[in-house]
């Protein structure tokens, strides 16, 4: 047995070397293994040891039995009697230690070891590779298509395969059997991740992809992405050294896979465009990342602190005349445009000002200055209508009041005689009785509505 033992340390080197996992980790996989396969013969609550000696290569085995007047359990009790042919006054309490003779394995016990050792082998191979790729969470890789599993696409990258879910592929590129996919890798992901995936759909969408997977891999399961915008990242990244360098960064990335991408780009240094440095001499650095996106059109946006410009970059690329914040605080915005530029701030199907919005974070809306003009004069004209609705004013001083910068009759109301005076073509009377007849307007208007909201009531309850 003892050669034996030898040439299965030198298997064990040989694995470590093959399959980089440490002697130690080996060697007590063996001992368990062994154990497991005893258990078989002595019974499955026998306390048994295993051991191998690296040095001479022995491989000894030893059951532990308890000392017992009467024996109830045979697997991990042993009586008095039988005790004294190992101990010289065994007494209830004492232990007593057997040495196995692994000669004795049967053909079946020698198999469960090996299988027991291939199992242990292989998980701990599997959370070996899960250490060594969790850390290489967003590296571009390359890999061939290994094979197809619905939609899905599993890459083998030499060592693992990885999957690449139809969700993180791009739409119009079509793949085969043996061909090349360089991809990032977005997650790696073991089987406890997966089981603790619930509320976020694109880890669902992942979580389903693995599942189609041989049930027997069981991980790590490495997920790749051509869609993903750090794969665009990376690109850049290779074509464009001063992003590696930290003068160049790419703050944020919004893409429609394959058709479209929005880039905003800073520098560090004032005296290097950012734009200019990521498109390159005659565009060869933008050209070579848009060719390994299958031709996706990238807009490139500078940065800047300002938010009004931020947002009219955006639009890219078309060109804006001018923005209004409707409201800050609930990031919403309209942004003017010449006439000829709506089509292309729109995008076909709305996809560019869509894209615009992610990118920012604000609620976009483009229109043309003709539509600008339109919603001003309907808007001037629905002021003057309301002002020419108060008493003491006519269509003539409805005009001049919307031109003074007054748009509601609260407005009015609220203002004192000195206020109103001092817009030009309005005296101290006149203003006094606008004053009042606004007053008047706002009295009769709750008072209307102080009498609807009964008769609504009582309407409802009939």
């Amino acid at each position: 047995m003892e050669g034996n033992a030898k040439d299965l340390v030198l298997a064990l080197e040989g694995l470590e070397r093959e399959k980089n996992i440490k002697r130690e980790d080996i060697l007590k996989t063996v001992e368990d293994a062994l154990v497991s396969a005893l258990r078989k013969n002595l019974g499955k609550t026998a306390q048994i040891s295993a051991k191998i000696d690296v040095e001479n290569g022995s491989i000894k085995a030893f059951q532990t039995l308890q000392v017992v007047e009467i024996v109830s359990n045979p697997e991990t009790e042993i009586n008095v009697e039988d005790a004294k042919q190992h101990l010289k006054n065994p007494k209830p309490g004492d232990t007593v230690t057997l040495t196995v003779d692994v000669k004795d394995f049967s053909r079946i016990a020698a198999q469960i070891a090996k299988q027991v050792l291939i199992q242990k082998v292989r998980g701990i191979e599997r959370e070996n590779f899960y250490k060594e790729y969790k850390p290489r969470e967003g590296e571009v890789v390359t890999g061939s298509v290994r094979r197809f599993s619905d939609r899905d696409i599993i890459v083998d990258l030499g060592k693992v395969e990885a999957i690449f879910p139809y969700c993180e592929q791009i739409r119009k590129e079509r793949y085969t059997t043996g061909s090349r996919i360089k991809a990032v890798i977005t997650k790696v992901l073991s089987p406890t991740d997966l089981a603790e995936v619930t509320d976020d759909p694109t880890l669902g969408r992942y979580k389903s992809a693995a599942y189609r997977l041989d049930k027997g891999q069981r991980g790590p399961y490495i997920i790749l992405s051509r869609a993903n915008g750090k794969f665009l990242e990376e690109l850049f990244k290779v074509e464009v050294p001063e992003i590696g360098e930290g003068i160049v960064e790419i703050k944020k990335v919004q893409r429609d896979p394959g058709f479209h991408a929005k880039v905003i780009v800073s520098s560090t240094d004032s005296k290097i465009d950012p734009v200019g440095t990521c498109v390159g001499m005659r565009g060869i650095r933008i050209h070579a990342v848009m060719n390994e996106l299958s031709g996706e059109r990238i807009d490139l946006i500078h940065y800047t602190e300002d938010i009004s410009t931020l947002l009219m970059n955006a639009i890219s690329p078309a060109k804006a005349n001018s923005v209004k914040i409707l409201s800050a605080t609930e990031k919403r915005a309209v942004i003017y445009v010449p006439d000829d530029q709506l089509a292309i701030a729109l995008g076909k199907d709305w996809q560019n000002i869509k894209m615009a919005s992610r990118l920012t974070g604000w609620d976009l809306d483009v229109k043309s200055e003709i539509q600008k003009a339109r919603a001003e004069k309907t808007a001037t004209e629905n002021i003057q209508r309301l002002f020419a609705d108060v008493e003491g004013v006519g269509p003539k001083m409805a005009e001049i009041l919307q031109k003074a910068g007054f748009s509601s009759v609260e407005q009015l109301a609220s203002a004192t005689t000195e206020h109103l005076s001092a817009v030009q073509g309005i005296g101290d009377k006149t203003a006094e009785k606008i004053i009042e007849g606004a007053k008047k307007y706002l009295a009769d208007k709750a008072a209307q509505a102080a009498q609807t909201q009964p008769e609504a009531a009582n309407a409802q309850e009939n």
